[in-house]
């Protein structure tokens, strides 16, 4: 029985031991040790890499992939990328200019984000990453030291679809809700398949604003960015619709009996036409001759950015009434700005109603810079029109 006890003893002493051992080893593998770190988070791959002279390297890591290609606004033409012995696909380029260009791989034909890069471009369709090339002097779209204003995530219930909505706001460096100050309001709006995001990640608006307010280059204000497209979210919702993308009266609706009144309930604005903009790009363009054109007595400064309209629809706008007549105008908009790129693929039209209003004598700005349907061009735009609101 004696010998009996002593094996139990020593057996149970073997099963702590290893217990012990179990313990030791599970406790060791959960410390952050350098093998450790090596296995959870291996090296990154670094894309975009930005180079002293000016280029950037691109990279992606795949061992299946068979061709990676780099689609990048920078050119017109997408750039091969070439496999190292670790499996990275990389590629060098260098703009012909400094700025902030949208950009993708083709993954086998598939259109992916660069994984490596935080910065993605807001869009309900297409997937782009953004590529920040800095030039020597700071440009208005760049990050300067000077007072800077908020953008807020802000929800408003629309009563006329049913359901709570997203916009952005941006307030400027000072607004105080408690202060008596009020400020004018320009509502921005975004381009087809773009979200209430984009102007503010991608247009860098808030960088724009106050870089140009500190500079006393712009007047103080507030910028409201709704979401222009509800399609996706009624979708989602099994709503039953009819909705026509190139339509204008939903968004008109929304913007004149939802977006306008909440702002004005929940900010210290200005609530006059003469202290009221809106300014859009491409179908937001659209929009905002629609809301503009069509409300002159509600908006006294207006402008589009490359919009979408197509022939000679303008002309069709005044005669159905989706504009005011040319007469209202003259007598109440204080400024018009419409700016469109000449290899735009909507210039033509744009070319024909500036010639329309100079015709009829309506007091406008017609920009014709060099480039596309690009918000490299919308960024220029935008800083062009917001200085001379308000004055």
């Amino acid at each position: 029985m004696k010998k009996i006890s002593l094996f139990a003893a020593a057996i149970a002493v073997m099963a702590s031991f290893v217990a012990c051992n179990q313990q030791d080893k599970k406790q060791q593998e959960q410390r952050l040790t350098p093998e450790v770190m090596a296995r959870l988070f291996p090296r990154p791959v670094v894309s975009p890499d930005y180079n002293a002279d000016g280029s950037v390297t691109f990279r992606y890591k795949s061992e299946s992939a068979q061709t990676v290609l780099l689609d990048c606004q920078m050119f017109s033409d997408k750039k091969e990328m070439t496999k190292d012995t670790n499996n990275v696909w990389s590629v060098t380029v260098k703009p012909e200019v400094p700025d902030i260009y949208p950009y993708c791989f083709i993954v086998d034909g598939i259109q992916v984000t660069d994984p490596s890069n935080m910065f993605i471009f807001p869009n309900e369709g297409f997937k782009n990453s953004l590529c920040d090339v800095r030039g020597e002097v700071p440009s208005m779209q760049d990050l300067q030291d000077v007072p800077h204003g908020k953008v807020s995530y802000r929800y408003y219930h629309s009563n006329g679809l049913g359901f709570d909505r997203p916009m952005c706001v941006y307030t400027p460096a000072g607004y105080n809700p408690s202060a008596d100050k009020k400020y004018p309001v320009l509502y921005l709006i975004h381009g087809m398949t773009d979200t209430y995001e984009t102007w503010f990640k991608v247009g860098r608006m808030n960088n724009i604003m106050d870089n140009l307010i500190a500079k006393g280059l712009a007047k103080p204000m507030i910028v409201v960015m709704p979401y222009a497209n509800p399609n996706p979210e009624m979708e989602q919702r099994h709503i039953e619709h009819d909705f026509n993308i190139m339509g204008t009266d939903v968004f008109v609706k929304e913007m004149l009996n939802e977006v306008i009144p909440f702002v004005e309930a929940n900010y210290k604005v200005k609530t006059d036409a003469d202290s009221r903009a809106i300014a859009g790009f491409s179908l937001g363009g659209r929009q905002t001759l629609a809301t503009g054109f069509g409300n002159p007595d509600k908006f006294h400064y207006v402008a589009a950015f490359a919009p979408a309209i197509f022939g000679n629809e303008f002309e069709t706008n005044f005669q159905n009434g989706t504009y005011a007549p040319i007469s209202d105008l003259q007598k109440k908009l204080k400024f018009f700005f419409l700016g469109t790129g000449s290899e735009d693929f909507l210039i033509q039209a744009s070319r024909d109603f500036n010639k329309y209003l100079t015709d009829k004598k309506l007091k406008h700005t017609f920009y014709n810079p060099g480039g596309g349907h690009t918000w490299m061009n919308c960024r220029d735009y935008l800083e062009l029109t917001a200085k001379e609101l308000f004055k």
